[in-house]
């Protein structure tokens, strides 16, 4: 699959389709052939005999929801042209990626320079993450994971990719030191853009990362050491003049670089979404958030002081800060020295983000408390983006971590759990899925979302992996749910249904 561009239903899946005249009704099932000489077992059948509903939910399990009907003339159009239920061709893409003009933000909307002047909707995203692109990249031998990579988003309407565009120290660095860049890893971060393009992908760039991982923070507190500097922990960072200036530095060497393979500077490529600040930025030693409001807006005039073509947003959670402490119930019991709000009303930054990870952030509770948290977090967001900041909304990380089997014996039980971690994924998708639907298509401020992380099913690539990839040969229920809401994104007026049902 990672070699292959996904045209057809995978060979263990097949859609069967019988049309019932006289009842006037279609009928789709989605079978699993678990062998050839087995009969499929049913996993989803719907029959469409009345119009589909107004509002259209993925999830069955939650109640109080909605059980998903198949539109009549989806399935049509299924039969009439051959098309899979999961395959999605990348000319059916909607031209968010790689288009002619940069995408830029109008009220909540996003809206992308057309080809002939003016301006036409960014209706809705559907995206992923993959952190790795610019390192696997840096290696010429290993850039067929790149290309098949942005082939198999691509295929599955994906449309957005957001990356890191730093590697900070350590092993294979983009920069080795203060200044000093690795032309190996920056040939690699050119290629990975002018490959986005090809697909049509337009790409959301981090610039340095709050953990220590890959650098981050940790690194520049380092250097600035060694330059013979006292700072005391990493939230330094914020406030060193030093570790300011070799920030700086190191945007102005991103957004002016040259790429070798296309010759754009990457402050003159569309084919870039959006720059990020810093990948999840915290300062706990200052609670009250005025340090890290401080550094957003000097390092926010920074950027656009250099690139005003490009979208800017900070790379927040989403935890409440003091400007807003009715919503700090939201925050469970973290606080970490943000501010939702006053962190996004900075002038210059065009779009706010928020990151979810209910199972990581409540491991104590239970997947139905953690269901309601998600609703909760997601709403309170998307109406404060709508009436608050009044400025479009990404859900830029999501996901949840696939746990291995259970310890028992009992092969039935460690199956009866895989089975139910399972549904649980699907849910914290089908819930994510469902909010971004349900507000793009109201107009209102959420207008995308970005799983975490999309991985080829490689061997080489498994050093990777860290329980919440997203593998699509291994992962055939989630790989439909980000078909289907790529398809309903792609065009808002249409209904767009799921062929998804419970487990």
């Amino acid at each position: 699959m990672a070699q292959k561009k996904k045209e057809e239903v995978p060979s263990n899946y097949s859609v069967l389709a019988r049309i019932n005249q006289q009842a006037s009704s279609v009928e789709v099932v989605l079978a699993e052939w678990t062998a050839p000489h087995r009969r499929p077992r049913i996993l989803h059948s719907a029959m469409d005999s009345t119009p589909p509903p107004s509002a259209l939910s993925f999830h069955n399990s939650i109640p109080g929801r909605h059980r998903p009907v198949v539109a009549r003339e989806f399935v049509m159009l299924l039969l009439l042209l051959g098309l899979s239920a999961s395959g999605f061709g990348a000319t059916a893409v909607y031209g968010g990626g790689g288009g002619v003009g940069f995408v830029r933000r109008n009220g909540t909307q996003f809206v992308v320079d057309a080809a002939g002047g003016g301006r036409k909707p960014l209706e809705g995203i559907n995206g992923f993450n993959a952190y790795w692109l610019m390192y696997k990249a840096s290696f010429p031998e290993e850039r067929w994971k790149v290309r098949a990579a942005f082939r198999d988003a691509a295929a599955h309407g994906l449309t957005v990719v957001r990356t890191w565009a730093f590697r900070d120290g350590g092993f294979r660095p983009l920069q080795a030191s203060p200044g000093v860049y690795n032309e190996d890893v920056f040939q690699g971060l050119d290629y990975v853009i002018s490959e986005a393009n090809k697909y049509k992908i337009r790409l959301i760039l981090s610039l340095v990362n709050n953990f220590d991982s890959f650098g981050g923070r940790r690194q520049y507190i380092e250097w600035a050491r060694e330059a013979g500097h006292c700072l005391s922990s990493d939230d330094d960072f914020y406030t060193g003049n030093i570790t300011k200036d070799y920030y700086k530095n190191h945007v102005k060497a991103i957004l002016t670089r040259v790429n070798i393979i296309n010759g754009l500077s990457y402050k003159d490529d569309p084919a870039i979404f959006a720059w990020e600040l810093i990948n999840e930025p915290r300062c706990v030693s200052d609670l009250s958030g005025i340090t890290l409001q401080g550094w957003i807006e000097e390092m926010a005039e920074y950027v656009k002081s250099i690139d005003d073509n490009h979208m800017l947003e900070v790379g927040l959670e989403g935890f409440y800060g003091q400007s807003t402490p009715n919503r700090k119930k939201f925050n469970l019991i973290y606080d970490m020295g943000t501010d939702f709000i006053s962190n996004n009303l900075v002038k210059g930054i065009d779009f706010a983000t928020v990151h979810v990870y209910p199972d990581e952030w409540m491991p104590w509770s239970t997947n139905q408390t953690q269901m309601a948290f998600l609703d909760g977090w997601l709403r309170s967001h998307i109406a404060d983006a709508d009436a608050v900041l009044s400025m479009p909304l990404l859900v830029s990380e999501f996901g949840k971590k696939h746990s291995p089997a259970s310890s028992s014996s009992s092969n039935g039980r460690r199956r009866s759990r895989r089975n139910a971690v399972g549904d649980e994924r699907q849910s914290v998708y089908a819930s994510v899925y469902d909010a971004v639907y349900a507000s793009a298509s109201g107009g209102g401020s959420c207008r995308g979302g970005l799983f975490w992380q999309l991985l080829l099913g490689e061997e080489a690539m498994d050093d990777m992996r860290d329980g919440y990839e997203v593998v699509f040969s291994e992962s055939p229920f989630l790989e439909h749910l980000i078909d289907m809401q790529s398809r309903r994104l792609n065009n808002l007026s249409d209904y767009r249904p799921s062929l998804i049902d419970s487990y």
